[in-house]
């Protein structure tokens, strides 16, 4: 059995930055390596494996213009054990609605200040409502990017001060539906860490529902259906969520204004 992960394709170039880079903008997915249950970047970590991938698959439509169907497959070289400290996140279901609002959770390595200077110890985590699309493209008109159906924004519109910031590209967005956790978004790209005049870009994962099992088989993830309506859960545990933490359009990082 093989565990495939969700990532974006701008967060796969960023990483590709640091790795070895082949020839025709391939690299060897041998270089990627995945951690689970890792809290702390050089404290313990009792409950963490880790996994190096077998192969990556970008989605073939991945139009870097405007950076629609940014989003991409890992599959690990072997599979991993859940435990109370491991588990996996349920994936939206095609059909899923986020309405405008919903409490929506971000987690990831990245830069804390707009400034670059400041990169977190522990595994940070920040609620953020989701804009609704056309919310979004309004603010995105005035920078000619199109947001897409492929596409999903949170963030805290006209107050600004948390979010995603460089360093968080291709980490997940979750939602909470009864004891479930359900991934939204996988992180994308934005202006600037937490501006209040534009919301964080998220690709969306509902819409890919067919895409992703056409590659995962007799061995598919959990796809749930999400509706605006479900009860928003309180505060999720880190240890919950299978990270994948591996552009001006910036790819992003966690960023709370003190």
């Amino acid at each position: 059995m093989y565990v495939v992960e969700l990532l974006s394709i701008t967060g796969l170039l960023e990483e590709r930055m640091r790795r070895q880079v082949l020839g025709h903008g391939r690299f060897n997915a041998s270089y990627i390596v995945m951690y689970f249950g890792r809290l702390s970047q050089s404290g313990s970590n009792p409950y963490e494996t880790n996994r190096t991938a077998s192969r990556n698959i970008n989605h073939p439509n991945f139009n870097i213009s405007n950076v629609d169907n940014d989003i991409a497959l890992v599959q690990l070289s072997s599979s991993v054990t859940f435990s109370d400290h491991i588990k996996p996140v349920c994936l939206a279901a095609a059909g899923s609605v986020f309405g405008g609002g919903t409490e929506s959770w971000v987690t990831g390595w990245g830069y804390l200040q707009p400034n670059r200077t400041q990169i977190p110890d522990t595994l940070q985590q920040v609620m953020i409502p989701v804009v609704n699309n056309s919310a979004c493209a309004k603010a995105y008109e005035g920078v000619n990017i199109s947001i897409t159906s492929n596409m999903i924004c949170a963030g805290l519109l006209n107050q600004g001060g948390k979010g995603a910031c460089q360093g968080d590209s291709g980490g997940p967005m979750a939602s909470k539906k009864d004891s479930l956790w359900i991934q939204s978004g996988v992180v994308s790209f934005g202006m600037e860490c937490a501006d209040p005049k534009y919301p964080t870009v998220f690709a969306r994962v509902s819409p890919f529902q067919d895409w992703i099992t056409s590659y995962t088989g007799s061995n598919p993830p959990g796809f749930v259906l999400f509706s605006a309506a479900s009860n928003f859960g309180s505060v999720p545990s880190l240890l919950l969520l299978p990270l994948s933490l591996t552009v001006s359009l910036i790819p992003f990082s966690l960023f709370l204004t003190s």
